[in-house]
C-alpha cells in the first residue's frame, strides 16, 4: 500500500506566493486516505542562511530531517506532497542507494549551487544536492550518480545547469517526447537501475492544464501524458517513492479547480 507524507515546506521557494504552498499541500492532503497519511508541520520560522548563500537554509535542513524520518518509518513506497521542490531531498535521502534512478519531471532542472543561483532559493538547487554536489549541509552523501538521473519536461535553463547536464551526460527528455509513454520508461530502463523515484513539480505541466503554479512555463506537458508515462514506467521499474510539489493555489476555490488534475497524478503514482 502506498503511504503519503504531507510536507508543507515553503522556505525553499523564491516565490512571492511561497506561503500558499502550505495551502496547496493541505488541499491535496485533504483528498488522501487519512489512515495512510502522515502530516508534518513545517518550521514556523523563516530560517537563516547560516552563511551558505542559501536562503532559509536552517529551516530547509530541519524539514529535510523530518521528511527523512517519516519516509524511513514505513516499508511501503511513500509519495511526499510538498511544499516546494526541496522536500525531494529528504524523501530521496531516506531510500537512496546505487540501484536507484531519479526521474525529475520539472520545467526547471534545479541544478544550480549557491554560487550560481540567481535567487538563492534552495528549490533551484535540489537536484544538484541530490547529485552530491553543492552546499555540504544539504548535499546527499553519497549522491545519486548522474547516469541514474533522467530530466523530463525541462524547458527553463540557467547557463550553469546546461553546463552540468553536458558535463555529466545526464539524460533529458523533451516535453513533447513524453507524448509517447514508452520514452520515459525506456530512458529509466537504460540507466540500469532496479528502483525509481519520481519527482513531479507541477510546473512541468502546460499552464493550460493547471492554474495553481507560481511560475508557469509555456509549452509544457499534458497531464494525460505524464499519467501515461508514469504508469508505463511503473510497469517496467518498481517505484521506490515519489514527490509532487509546487502547488500554490490563489484561493480555496482555485485549489478545487486544480485538484482533479493533481489527483490523477497521485493515482498514477499510487
Amino acid at each position: 500500500m502506498t503511504r503519503f507524507v504531507i510536507a508543507p515546506q515553503w522556505q525553499g521557494s523564491s516565490s512571492s506566493r511561497a506561503m500558499q504552498l502550505i495551502d496547496g499541500a493541505e488541499a491535496i492532503g485533504g483528498d488522501l486516505p487519512r489512515a495512510a497519511t502522515i502530516a508534518l508541520e513545517a518550521p514556523t520560522e523563516a530560517g537563516d542562511a547560516q552563511g551558505s548563500g542559501i536562503h532559509r537554509l536552517s529551516a530547509v535542513v530541519r524539514m529535510r530531517d523530518r521528511i527523512e524520518d517519516a519516509v524511513r518509518g514505513t516499508d511501503e513506497p511513500v509519495v511526499t506532497i510538498g511544499g516546494d521542490c526541496g522536500v525531494a531531498l529528504g524523501a530521496i535521502s531516506a531510500i537512496a542507494g546505487d540501484d536507484l534512478a531519479v526521474v525529475w519531471l520539472d520545467a526547471h532542472p534545479d541544478l544550480n549551487t549557491a554560487a550560481s543561483s540567481p535567487s538563492g532559493a534552495f528549490t533551484g538547487m535540489v537536484l544538484r544536492s541530490i547529485l552530491g554536489e553543492g552546499e555540504p549541509t544539504v548535499r546527499l552523501t553519497p549522491g545519486i550518480a548522474p547516469s541514474r538521473i533522467v530530466l523530463a519536461g525541462t524547458r527553463a535553463w540557467d547557463a550553469e545547469e546546461e553546463r552540468v547536464v553536458a558535463a555529466h551526460g545526464i539524460r533529458t527528455i523533451g516535453a513533447g517526447d513524453l507524448a509517447d509513454a514508452e520514452v520515459l520508461a525506456a530512458a529509466v530502463a537504460a540507466t540500469g537501475a532496479s528502483r525509481v523515484f519520481v519527482h513531479i513539480d507541477l510546473d512541468v505541466l502546460d499552464p493550460s492544464e493547471i492554474s495553481g503554479i507560481a511560475s508557469p512555463v509555456p509549452f509544457g506537458v499534458a497531464a494525460a501524458d505524464v499519467v501515461a508515462s508514469v504508469r508505463r514506467l511503473r510497469e517496467r521499474v518498481p517505484l521506490a517513492g515519489a514527490t509532487i510539489t509546487e502547488f500554490s493555489p490563489s484561493s480555496p476555490a482555485a485549489a478545487v479547480d486544480d485538484l482533479g488534475t493533481i489527483l490523477r497524478l497521485v493515482g498514477a503514482l499510487a
